[in-house]
């Protein structure tokens, strides 16, 4: 099962406690599975069209416990209005809004009612990538309206998200890993947050190893590169200058470096008489590269 499942039959098994909640879980799911059949004269029949289990199992529970409705029951007409007029679907003058337009900002006024609607949000139109690889979390909608109020809720937890036109659909999407794990905190997804934010850490301490290791053979290349042409410099005055005509100080450090064309500045200090520090040793090995160049043109 993917991490995206996952996250949403650990969502389908978390119900909000207060009925306003219930209620505002039970709006995301019908603006974005919706279905009303109005074929019969008089009568209203309301259900989801999804082949999502976890949808399904949670839209059947919520209608159980707001309106006392058993899970292979259907709603009779008399229920089936009170739920649209509930849920804003049918507004105060009995005109029926489309199902797909978004829900009424009265069921999302506390912030425990925006958690539970973007909660049934995902399980309807939600996908998330595998942490172990890249992070993006997207809600794909059918209109730019529904679109428009995710942006909104989710920017009243302070995270930010972008819409994109994808296929006749409006994308909703995060790709910032620390926003993608305050999100599943919001949605209560307690379980999936920390199999998240263990896949972070992991891919944090393996990208920092890499970083380390990549930065370490940077600097045994620079050092090999530097040494080879400091060796190259030597080898060229000794043949065409001679290294007996360099001051003391230089002559003596050339020597050194031919005998010991792998060792390090601070090895190479160590090694004269009397020892020389890094920085001295640079500045003889850099005066040397210059003597060199001068005759090599």
């Amino acid at each position: 099962m993917s991490f995206s499942s996952n996250v949403k039959e650990e969502m389908e098994k978390t119900i909000g406690s207060a009925r306003h909640c219930q209620m505002a879980e039970l709006a995301a799911i019908m603006e974005f599975c919706g279905i009303i059949d109005t074929h019969i004269p008089g009568r209203r029949t309301l259900g989801i069209d999804t082949d999502n289990e976890s949808v399904k199992r949670k839209y059947f529970t919520l209608l159980k416990k707001t309106y006392n409705i058993g899970s292979s029951d259907e709603p009779s007409d008399d229920v089936s209005y009170s739920i649209l007029e509930g849920l804003g679907i049918i507004r105060s003058d009995g005109v029926m809004r489309g199902m797909n337009e978004p829900v009424s900002a009265v069921l999302l006024k506390q912030s425990c009612c925006k958690r539970a609607f973007l909660r049934g949000a995902y399980l309807c139109v939600g996908s998330m990538s595998d942490p172990k690889g890249s992070y993006h979390l997207e809600f794909v909608c059918d209109t730019v309206g529904q679109a428009e109020q995710i942006v909104e809720l989710l920017k009243d937890f302070e995270l930010d998200s972008r819409i994109i036109e994808r296929k006749r659909h409006y994308v909703v999407y995060i790709k910032e890993g620390e926003s993608i794990v305050e999100f599943l905190g919001l949605c209560e997804a307690h379980v999936a947050l920390m199999n998240m934010e263990n896949d972070r850490i992991l891919k944090e301490v393996s990208n920092s190893i890499n970083r380390r290791n990549n930065c370490d053979v940077a600097n045994i290349t620079k050092t090999v590169n530097a040494a080879t042409k400091q060796t190259e410099d030597i080898e060229f005055l000794r043949d065409h200058y001679g290294l007996d005509k360099l001051p003391e100080g230089l002559r003596q450090i050339a020597e050194v470096r031919l005998n010991n064309p792998d060792a390090s500045l601070k090895e190479l200090g160590e090694l004269l008489d009397p020892p020389l520090g890094k920085s001295g040793v640079n500045h003889r090995l850099r005066k040397i590269s210059e003597i060199a160049g001068k005759y090599m043109r």
